[in-house]
């Protein structure tokens, strides 16, 4: 299952196709997970990030690049990509606990320590989770980057939360 039947790329095929993090870069800290799979004309992560780290190039239809040598999970391009494709796993957050960082774009935002509902890409339920970090920026154009704190077999599945403005049997809009 994957990016020919869900439409986008899963854990598997991206590391198949060399677009995941290694282990051993996961053992330093926070690093960006790019799950773009759009040859469109986009480039707003490259130009996010301050260390040089993702390359899109040329043509500008290229699928972006992690090099992970440079990356310091500092987030920048979380926010600014358009098809809210790229995440922040850190492994390394406590010895049971990794976290998820991830785009956000719904009306009401979470709180710092409230337990919520972590899902996976398909807005699945995966496990609790706690809300570690809540960013806005004015550059993050009313996007927040949330970060949670998932149990660490769950890092490479959960890649957002259930939504707080949806009542229970709401979910589908």
């Amino acid at each position: 299952m994957g990016l020919s039947d869900k439409g986008y790329l899963c854990t598997s095929e991206l590391k198949k196709r060399g677009r995941y993090p290694s282990e051993e870069r996961f053992q330093e800290g926070s690093v960006a997970i790019i799950e773009c799979s759009q040859e469109i004309p986009c480039n707003p992560c490259e130009d996010a990030c301050p260390f040089d780290a993702i390359k899109v190039g040329k043509p500008i239809t290229n699928l972006p690049q992690l090099d992970e040598e440079k990356c310091t999970g500092c987030g920048q391009c979380v926010a600014q990509c358009p098809g809210l494709a790229i995440f922040l796993v850190d492994k390394t957050y406590t010895e049971k606990m990794s976290t998820v960082s991830f785009p956000y774009e719904f009306p009401e935002l979470p709180e710092e320590d409230q337990e919520i509902n972590a899902v996976d890409r398909d807005g699945k339920f995966v496990c609790k989770g706690k809300v570690a970090q809540v960013l806005t920026k004015k550059d993050f154009d009313k996007t927040a980057v949330i970060t949670i704190a998932v149990p660490n077999k769950y890092a490479d599945k959960v890649r957002s939360m259930e939504r707080l403005d949806l009542k229970e049997g709401d979910q589908n809009g």
